[in-house]
């Protein structure tokens, strides 16, 4: 497959880099083509690694993931070109993370989310919220956390979650172990866990932890 990571941060290099040495061919975008860290990266990853600005990792991608900051990524959206999503897979990790006063906040909440202002500023793309809901570590090594803890899908397009789930799969995580909460109004409610998240890692000292969801037959 042929994947654009947008975004140049931890979550994207990370993300970017174990869907190369799954054999994938990927394109980190960024604001500009010389990017410094896109192509250290590039460099340093494998021959089937590239940078690019936003819009040419999108036009060379089957799919798109957005791993960019919540609070731009319609602006890297933008700049990736509607032309160039339209059609495809777009995976939103992002989390619509704010701080005021030394508070963590999220912008936008409750009535809002990420996901959502993505799919309607885009219609034709199939936008499916996943994986915000752990470290970026954990996000492709599962196993650094013990026990059947699980991820969690939203999103419009069934075929769409059908896929990243399998890309999922790819990365560690079973199937059975990848919830799937319904259409892309759920992603508000997976962003709002990231204030738990945020308690929790000060509590234990760590970012490797996750949730396990059980339910009564």
């Amino acid at each position: 497959m042929r994947y654009a990571v947008l975004g140049t941060g931890e979550v994207g290099r990370t993300l970017g880099g174990r869907l190369v040495e799954l054999g994938h061919e990927v394109t980190l975008g960024s604001r500009t083509k010389d990017n410094p860290v896109a192509l250290e990266w590039a460099t340093a990853a494998a021959e089937r690694a590239r940078a690019g600005t936003f819009a040419q990792a999108a036009a060379f991608a089957e799919v798109v993931v957005n791993a960019v900051s919540g609070r731009v990524a319609l602006d890297a959206l933008r700049a990736a070109g509607a032309e160039n999503l339209d059609g495809k897979i777009l995976v939103d990790v992002c989390n619509p993370l704010a701080f005021e006063d030394g508070e963590a906040r999220l912008d936008p909440v409750e009535s809002d989310s990420v996901g959502e202002q993505i799919q309607r500023a885009f219609p034709h793309a199939r936008v499916v919220k996943t994986l915000n809901t752990v470290n970026c570590q954990v996000m492709v090594d599962p196993g650094r956390v013990p026990g059947a803890h699980h991820l969690f899908v939203c999103g419009e397009d069934a075929e769409a979650k059908r896929r990243v789930t399998a890309m999922l799969g790819e990365l560690g995580w079973p199937a059975e172990r990848v919830l799937d909460l319904g259409g892309i109004r759920a992603a508000r409610t997976v962003e709002m866990y990231l204030p738990l998240w945020l308690t929790m890692m000060r509590r234990f000292g760590t970012a490797d932890f996750n949730i396990e969801v059980h339910r009564a037959l």
